[in-house]
């Protein structure tokens, strides 16, 4: 073997550099019972999934979210399933200054945060100039806003795993859910920001997109319009695609959970951006007629 092929070797292998020097992107598989973890939006759907999963890997936990009895039952049963320690912190993330607000309470407790997943929005979905302003700019303040927030306050501290929650509708202008998706277009962008400023780290950070899931989202959002004609994936299946993810060795910056919905975010890499935008619009319309038709 030359020395050239032995270079590609270890650079495959993860073992170094051209130099000879340790990677710094390759990094070893975490132990989560070295972890305390903090999810926001926890008390249903892809949030309590993320705390289940995190749990049963042995990571203590913070939980998040305002309906108080479901994170306390939540924190109740994983605790004494997992033999872990969790917390249940209600908290209202639309609060201004949210982040600070929330590191000062956990500080209070004594906890550490070493992880974050930042699970916590919601969508509305109609017609934008129909759109209630006071609901757009809750969903603005929690989805952007408030994820900014809580990452600042606690990223300086992170050891283990960033997981900021995006959707397959960030790669794409979605009519009718003009806002939602633009906020998610900012998660993945401000995501993969973050996933190349922390390299070197010892942190992985990674911008998670789900499509369609079998969740409460839709009675926020008070329509199932754009679960329309789709596969409902279920949270475990999403949130075991993001922590197979952070399993690699050199975890890249996103994921889009869901063959299908990984092939929909394809189009906007390989049409024009008018194509990609009617495309979306006609798939939208056809959804909407559908749920006004017979049986709905």
């Amino acid at each position: 073997m030359t020395v050239a092929d032995r270079r590609k070797t270890e650079r495959r292998r993860g073992r170094g550099t051209r130099k000879g020097v340790v990677s710094p992107i390759a990094m070893n598989k975490i132990d989560y019972r070295t972890q305390t973890t903090l999810i926001t939006g926890a008390s249903a759907g892809l949030g309590a999934e993320f705390a289940r999963q995190f749990a049963e890997r042995g990571s203590d936990l913070v939980l998040v979210a305002r309906r108080a009895d479901r994170l306390e039952a939540l924190a109740d049963e994983l605790s004494s399933k997992y033999k872990v320690t969790v917390t249940a912190v209600p908290f209202d993330l639309t609060v201004p200054a949210a982040g600070e607000a929330l590191a000062k309470e956990v500080a209070r407790r004594g906890i550490t945060v070493t992880s974050l997943v930042n699970n916590a929005g919601f969508g509305t979905h109609s017609p934008f100039r129909q759109e209630n302003a006071e609901r757009v700019q809750q969903e603005i303040g929690l989805n952007v806003a408030g994820l900014v927030d809580v990452t600042r306050a606690f990223i300086g501290r992170l050891t283990g795993v960033l997981v900021n929650v995006a959707s397959s509708l960030g790669y794409q202008p979605w009519p009718n859910a003009a806002v939602y998706g633009a906020t998610k277009a900012f998660v993945l962008s401000f995501t993969e920001a973050l996933w190349q400023e922390s390299r070197g780290t010892g942190l992985r950070v990674l911008a998670l997109s789900p499509g369609p899931t079998r969740t409460e989202f839709f009675d926020a959002a008070g329509s199932d319009d754009m679960a329309r004609g789709v596969r409902l994936q279920t949270p475990s299946q999403v949130v075991t695609t993001a922590l197979r993810t952070l399993d690699r060795r050199n975890p890249p910056p996103s994921v889009v959970s869901g063959t299908f919905n990984w092939v929909m975010t394809l189009t906007s890499r390989f049409t024009t951006r008018r194509a990609n935008v009617l495309a979306f619009g006609a798939m939208t319309q056809w959804q909407m007629r559908s749920s006004n038709g017979p049986g709905h």
